[in-house]
């Protein structure tokens, strides 16, 4: 399923060092409603998404760069599996 993502900083919790907590909100590329927040950090998002996504390296070093700069970044008309999308508790209908 093709979704947008995008980060916003979410309040402090016990992340390691070098980690950001943040928010992430899956949006169907489509259009259509069905929003879902995940509450991650940063380098658990990164990890993801380099194994779990046939993302290029380059778009993912502009992500953690927006990510770390400004705490909030986006990526549009990302493919994720259903299995890695209910793994994270995004359910699809």
């Amino acid at each position: 399923m093709k979704v947008n993502l995008s980060t916003r900083p979410s309040r402090p919790n016990a992340f390691g060092p070098g980690t950001i907590p943040i928010t992430l909100t899956i949006r169907p590329a489509c259009g259509l409603p069905g929003d879902y927040e995940f509450p991650t950090d940063s380098a658990a998002l990164l990890r993801l998404l380099r194994l779990q996504t046939d993302l290029p390296g380059y778009v993912l070093d502009v992500f953690a760069t927006e990510l770390r700069a400004r705490l909030a970044a986006r990526l549009m008309g990302v493919e994720l599996s259903e299995s890695v999308l209910t793994d994270i508790g995004y359910f699809i209908d």
